[in-house]
């Protein structure tokens, strides 16, 4: 039984029962929410991980994607950035990886990742079709399917699946005037299947043959937005929409298999539509998860993405998104680089943390008022041990006081510390 079926027949599992915890969750309420899929437990059975938990009522989680390109392939780097996203709070990484031997990498970043890892299968359905010397266009649907249940042996925890391009968003996409065309990899391969293949695609008409496999790994689905707004002009339009009304559809059927499923999400989105985008989903898809790039809230941030992304991030995760795929200061220029990745992933916890504190979560709460009685104190270890970067803050705190001193003070007012002289008001009454 996978571990939504457990929950529907009123099993709360240890593992359930920890992640109830974990949240700050009553295990009653979190057993109803995995058994009716508002919350989803992310792990492939045959890893033994702390699993990923995100869904409605539980804390806003971040993911990292790693990978290498056909132009750098470097799987030391790739673990460099692993280690780094895990040191600085990522719960969940995707291998995005598209150069050198992809099989060998995933298996790599497998052994050393302590979180759930996700992949998209369609980048090493084109990968061995290209070493057979043949189109990714010509794959036939044994050959799809192959290649996912490959990644579900492997120990894969979530798979991103394309499975809401079909011939009616297919048709749709053609018919509106979009700015920036199509920015999902997976997706457009699979409009290039449909167009030249002119049939269905297999992801969607084989859509229960999928659901078996991913139930026998209990594998998570991350259904993919291969229509996701690629410019703030083109978000929330007609095609988008369609979309989402699609993998509302599949989200039911994945649930009636018993298999977790969460929907991802923008990409562009001006922040006056950020909330509207939420809200849609959520509507549209059955209150299932939801996992968004950013989103963006402008296009002009090249260099400062991760900014944009942490603006728009904040904003929907206050309006309900449960699960922020970071942007790092490289996104649209290069692969990220191992410090690019740092602050991608610390923008990204800071918005999850803005976002959980906004909607009252005691843990989010209590982090930041730890954080304001240690500086109203001066204690500047317990500060630096609180703060999400501990390293940067120790360095510029320091940078202006010599080692050892000025404990008592803060590095910018010095004697004009505003904390300490309102406490030796309050303190001497």
């Amino acid at each position: 039984m996978t571990r939504m079926e457990l929950a529907r027949s009123g099993v709360i599992s240890d593992e359930l029962l920890a992640a109830a915890k974990a949240e700050g969750m009553d295990p009653e309420i979190m057993r109803q929410k995995v058994a009716e899929g508002t919350v989803c437990i992310v792990r492939n059975n045959l890893r033994d991980i702390v699993p990923l938990v995100i869904g409605e009522g539980t804390s806003i989680k971040v993911n990292a994607n790693l990978g290498t390109s056909s132009s750098n392939v470097n799987i030391e780097e790739e673990m460099e950035k692993l280690a780094v996203s895990l040191k600085y709070g990522a719960h969940a990484i995707m291998d995005l990886s598209t150069g050198g031997d992809i099989g060998a990498i995933r298996e790599q970043l497998l052994e050393k990742c302590p979180v759930a890892l996700g992949t998209v299968p369609l980048y090493e359905m084109a990968f061995r079709a290209a070493a057979n010397k043949k189109s990714v266009l010509d794959l036939t649907s044994d050959e799809m399917f192959e290649v996912i249940e490959d990644h579900c042996k492997a120990g894969v925890d979530f798979l991103t699946i394309h499975c809401g391009v079909n011939i009616q968003t297919f048709a749709r996409f053609r018919e509106v005037e979009r700015l920036a065309g199509a920015t999902s990899r997976g997706g457009t391969i699979i409009m290039e299947w449909i167009h030249h293949n002119k049939q269905e695609s297999p992801l969607y008409a084989e859509y229960d043959r999928l659901l078996e496999i991913l139930k026998k790994y209990d594998v998570a689905i991350s259904l993919g937005d291969s229509f996701r707004p690629g410019a703030t002009a083109d978000a929330t339009d007609r095609v988008q929409i369609e979309e989402l009304s699609i993998l509302g559809e599949l989200v039911k059927r994945a649930r009636k298999a018993g298999v977790g499923s969460f929907v991802e999400g923008p990409g562009h989105v001006p922040l006056n539509q950020v909330i509207t985008n939420v809200q849609i989903q959520k509507r549209l898809c059955h209150n299932a998860p939801f996992y968004v790039l950013g989103p963006l809230t402008t296009d002009v941030s090249l260099g400062y993405d991760h900014i944009a992304g942490a603006i728009g991030g904040a904003l929907a995760g206050m309006a309900g998104v449960d699960f922020l795929c970071y942007l790092t200061p490289a996104e649209h220029l290069r692969l990220p680089s191992v410090d690019d990745v740092k602050e991608g992933v610390i923008a990204s916890r800071i918005a999850a943390q803005a976002a959980d504190l906004a909607k009252g979560r005691p843990e989010a709460i209590a982090w930041d008022n730890a954080i304001s009685k240690a500086k109203k104190a001066l204690d500047w270890e317990t500060v630096y041990k609180l703060a999400i970067d501990p390293e940067k803050a120790r360095a510029y705190r320091e940078s202006l006081l010599p080692t050892g001193e000025g404990d008592g003070l803060c590095s910018m007012c010095g004697e004009f510390c505003a904390m300490k002289r309102s406490s030796n008001i309050t303190d001497n009454e």
